[in-house]
């Protein structure tokens, strides 16, 4: 950047704050000369607290008490000039305008340290986001990767929905879920869950036991024995998927989830899962049985993951966010311009605030690495023993 430009910048700034610190300043001078000059007209007593209640609006502290001293200071001038120093009338109006400068300086206070707590805690929250939900890399393999997180709660920037990766060996596994409820506990949860994923993704052979193994792990920890009254309340919807790196497939477990999008071409189609599993937290209690359904991701191709949040959102009128329609003018965008236009898109719909968090995975396979896929037949089960159903979109 050229010098002259960077000047610039900072100058600006200064500029406005001069500006803004010529108000409180020269509104004492505008008073005191008034008075001086009006004689027998003292306006200055009922007039001067006003600059240091405006200076406590935008300055600091130290800034709004020199004001008030400077204020004090004037009306000390008009009490001199008007021969009103002896007056029990004057030394009331000091004594008011003394109080109230007192009490201005001290609430300016006490909303700068506020403001220091406030940004201590964001703080916090922006590093709790980063140890909990990392940010996805763009380049995750061969995949070109873009994740949207926006948080419901004011002042949060997480809450109950996740996502996450790992590479393996062969390729990269994906999940995104959303725990019921919001808050703290939904944090928490998000966090144990996350945990569980990031352990057991490397270990657990197939997608179907990687999900039996995080459901055992989430209804142990979400419903303690001392807390067995709430079993079967506490459960995370989610989708589970492996991309191989050589491969132009996805493998997907879908536990209650909405299901992801593929853009191929100018075409959006919804990705069902021919047996859904039920939400994490409750497959102990259906007994249930996990299959993996496996789809083509042709180079170029782009996968939407997302909450409930997002096509839950609504408008003004109480229309749901429509995501496949407007999907369907993004198919030919990147993973990051499409996610930068989702966002948009949909804070607009909800007039810039959602009562729900919302979380989006962009996904594509590059060429590079890709076979093709006339290689792979159409259909192909395998052995239900193994707890895989394959199907191809059609």
């Amino acid at each position: 950047m050229p010098l002259r430009q960077r000047f610039t910048q900072r100058l600006r700034p200064r500029q406005a704050w001069d500006a803004l610190l010529a108000l409180p300043l020269g509104l004492i001078a505008v008073i005191v000369l008034v008075d001086v000059l009006a004689k027998g007209l003292p306006l200055g007593p009922s007039l001067l607290i006003v600059a240091p209640a405006l200076t406590a609006s935008f300055a600091s502290t130290l800034i709004t008490g020199a004001i008030a001293a400077v204020a004090m200071v004037g009306m000390l001038v008009i009490g001199l000039d008007s021969h009103l120093l002896g007056t029990m009338d004057f030394w009331s109006q000091f004594v008011a305008l003394l109080v109230v400068s007192v009490l201005v300086t001290v609430f300016r206070w006490l909303r700068e340290r506020h403001a220091r707590e406030l940004a201590l805690v964001r703080m916090v929250s922006e590093a709790t986001q980063r140890v909990v939900l990392r940010p996805l890399p763009r380049r995750i393999g061969p995949l070109r990767v873009a994740s949207m997180y926006l948080a419901a709660q004011e002042q949060s920037l997480i809450g109950g929905d996740l996502y996450a990766a790992v590479r393996t060996p062969t390729g990269t596994r994906l999940i995104i879920g959303d725990v019921m409820g919001k808050g703290l506990t939904a944090i928490s949860d998000a966090a144990l869950l996350l945990g569980a994923f990031r352990e057991a993704a490397h270990r657990q052979a197939t997608l179907p036991d990687l999900a039996a193994y995080l459901d055992h792990s989430v209804c142990w920890n979400l419903a303690e024995p001392t807390e067995a009254e709430t079993a079967g309340e506490c459960f995370i919807t989610a989708a589970l998927l492996d991309i191989p790196d050589t491969l132009p497939l996805i493998h997907m477990v879908s536990c209650g989830h909405p299901p992801p999008l593929l853009l191929h071409g100018r075409q959006v189609r919804a990705l069902h899962a021919t047996r859904p599993a039920p939400p994490l937290g409750l497959g102990e209690l259906t007994a249930a049985t996990y299959y993996a359904d496996t789809f083509t991701l042709e180079p170029e191709d782009l996968l939407l993951l997302h909450t409930d949040g997002v096509i839950e959102a609504r408008d003004a009128e109480g229309a749901f966010y429509p995501l496949t329609e407007r999907a369907a003018s993004w198919t030919l965008h990147s993973p990051s311009a499409l996610i930068h236009h989702l966002r948009t898109d949909l804070l607009a719909h909800v007039g810039g605030h959602l009562v729900d968090d919302a979380a989006v995975i962009a996904v594509q396979h590059t060429p590079a690495g890709t076979q093709r896929s006339g290689s792979h037949p159409r259909q192909r089960p395998t052995d239900r023993g193994s707890g895989r159903v394959l199907g191809r979109l059609r």
